[in-house]
């Protein structure tokens, strides 16, 4: 998974970066609440870990609310701090806090938090079962997607692709995050037109429109949203 992760301690941010990156997931550090607004703002992320204390003006909490009910941004977040009492942790969790972990922070411990809420919120990679997101089905073992049990054919690329933005329905993916999920590659190194080629052509074998239940757009400066409609043809095979 992409993380954010919201610390000021350098020792300890260098710390959790280690950890969580041995365990296979990609973290960019923000050391200050300027930073992570601005960083959050233009790329996504599928975690963000927040300390609490933070020895600046704002704090974890205040991200926390400015998330949550400013960007209306429902990518989980774990909150860690040296607060333990009761209060704090309910506040946390009112605030929308989807865990919540007391320091000094324990590696296996935080490593099984991150992973059970990736599993929770489907981002975690599988190789079995299947995925269902009406007419789309994704059979993992099979690596195929079927449009109202209709098998697509669909490439290495562009089934990689679509599963990681139909795991993230609803949310706004930056094109750095794709390019990084899908090429293993930084912005740099691969030009925006191959992505939009990409996601034109899933759009299109897919028949990704609202007749189908979804639509797949272009978000200017920023990246692709992939989110349903209540409106439906009702009979989405057809792409009259």
């Amino acid at each position: 998974m992409r993380i954010s992760l919201l610390e000021d301690d350098l020792d300890q941010s260098e710390i959790v970066t280690l950890w969580l990156e041995t365990a296979g997931h990609a973290v960019t550090h923000f050391g200050r609440t300027e930073d992570f607004l601005h960083g959050t703002m233009w790329e996504s992320f599928d975690l963000h870990i927040l300390d609490w204390m933070l020895g600046q003006s704002s704090s974890g909490l205040d991200m926390l609310k400015e998330l949550r009910r400013q960007r209306e941004d429902n990518t989980p977040v774990i909150f860690v701090t040296v607060k333990s009492q009761e209060h704090f942790i309910v506040t946390a969790l009112d605030a929308g806090a989807d865990d919540y972990i007391v320091k000094p922070l324990r590696r296996s411990e935080l490593v099984a938090r991150v992973n059970a809420l990736g599993r929770r919120a489907g981002l975690l990679e599988s190789t079995r079962g299947r995925l269902e997101f009406p007419p789309y089905t994704f059979d993992l073992e099979r690596r195929q997607v079927r449009v109202a049990d209709v098998a697509v054919p669909l490439t290495h690329r562009e089934y990689e692709l679509a599963l990681f933005l139909f795991r993230r329905a609803g949310a706004l993916v930056s094109r750095r995050h794709v390019l990084e999920e899908i090429w293993g590659l930084d912005q740099s190194k691969v030009y925006t037109r191959t992505v939009d080629t990409h996601v034109s052509r899933i759009r299109k074998k897919l028949k990704i429109h609202r007749r189908t239940g979804w639509t797949l757009t272009s978000v200017y400066q920023h990246g692709y949203r992939l989110e349903a409609v209540e409106e439906r043809d009702p009979d989405p095979v057809q792409d009259g």
